[in-house]
């Protein structure tokens, strides 16, 4: 049977998994313009770039009190048959290569106790834990009555798009929140903070407002500032990280290798390369990921940063490509553990997310004394 990957993600206490294919980007949650729950079962709407995108809640989705949510929560951007849609996690993990061998199709109560199973299409049983995979189809019950709302504060951004940022957002809420003419009831306007997250402090409200301010990017603005970075995409174990391919001189196999005695633990060693000899520098540790033996016949990869040259030694060597810049997000706070001071952003490879590097921070700021004494 074929493998299939699936970008996992935490919510409450629990471990969620939906197929990394239908994943778009993934960002820090932004403020969001709130919608009745009674009408529909998202939390709110977002202006992504001139798109209306609808935010989906695991908690309302299955009829539970919403808990509050917080600043380090994000945003997974799903497309499911041709509806983007957003879903809110706390934390986004790693994207996991999974066996239909090793899916249960069969929920049971002791895995998923006060979980509605309608939203599970099965469970992995890895080593870290179970994983719950979520059905796709079943996150959108209402599609209809979604597309109708959607379209609504689509034609309403499309009329006032001139008008300020804040006259789009008061306008939006205006719009999503218009109460039934029948109803004798005041309207009662709630914000998102009200709803979603009463304990933001007034600095936490200013970063979710300067996220949304982020997103909200007319395309053409983003097709203004779009440009293609050329990038080598390497491998540490499971992950991809992109290098700057101005930065790389070469690519090569670790043909011989001296080490050099009273070294910090990063420097592996020299290397001759073409009678350059090249320091090689091991930059796992600075991003958090777990060591692995460097040896002769290891791959690496040569790059220059200023007057440093050094060789990286990397598990492998994927290819080159060209990403254009509108794709790549900000940084997640959830990927902190994954040497974060020292990405430039994040993006999708291959169904898989991939970290693009900031070299030159990396070996300015990142303690990786290249030219030892010994």
């Amino acid at each position: 049977m074929t493998n299939k990957q699936y970008l996992t993600f935490r919510w409450h206490d629990l471990q969620y998994g939906i197929e990394a294919a239908l994943v778009q980007e993934i960002f820090p949650l932004p403020e969001l313009i709130p919608i009745n729950e009674a009408t529909t079962d998202i939390i709110g709407l977002l202006n992504l770039r001139g798109q209306i995108i609808p935010m989906i809640n695991l908690d309302l989705l299955q009829e539970h009190p919403i808990k509050a949510c917080h600043i380090t929560d994000n945003v997974i951007v799903l497309q499911w048959e041709g509806l983007q849609f957003g879903l809110v996690v706390h934390q986004a993990n790693e994207v996991l290569e999974l066996n239909a061998e090793g899916i249960n199709l069969e929920s049971t109560d002791e895995i998923i106790s006060n979980i509605n199973s309608t939203f599970i299409s099965g469970i992995a049983n890895i080593e870290a834990g179970n994983i719950l995979l979520l059905e796709p189809n079943a996150l959108i019950s209402q599609r209809d009555a979604l597309l109708t709302l959607i379209w609504d504060a689509q034609i309403q951004l499309d009329l006032i798009e001139e008008s300020s940022i804040s006259e789009v957002s008061q306008q939006l809420e205006q719009s999503v929140y218009q109460p039934s003419e029948e109803l004798d009831s005041p309207k009662i306007l709630y914000s998102f903070y009200d709803l979603y997250c009463p304990n933001a402090t007034p600095e936490e409200k200013a970063v979710f407002r300067q996220r949304t301010d982020n997103l909200r990017q007319s395309s053409e603005s983003v097709n203004v500032t779009t440009e293609l970075i050329p990038l080598a995409v390497i491998g540490f174990g499971n992950e991809y990280f992109g290098l700057d391919l101005e930065l790389v001189r070469a690519f090569t196999d670790i043909s011989n290798l001296t080490v050099i005695p009273c070294c910090p633990s990063h420097i592996v060693g020299n290397m001759n390369l073409r009678g350059e000899i090249v320091t090689l520098v091991d930059i796992r540790n600075v991003l958090n990921l777990p060591p692995t033996p460097v040896s002769v016949g290891s791959k690496a990869v040569v790059v220059q940063v200023d007057d440093i040259v050094a060789g990286l030694p990397v598990d492998q060597v994927l290819e080159m490509v060209e990403l254009n810049s509108a794709d790549m997000t900000p940084l997640p706070a959830t990927l902190s553990n994954l040497g974060e001071p020292y990405l430039r952003g994040t993006a999708f490879f291959r169904e898989k997310i991939l970290k693009v590097l900031d070299l030159p921070k990396l070996f300015t700021q990142g303690r990786l004394a290249v030219h030892e004494e010994a």
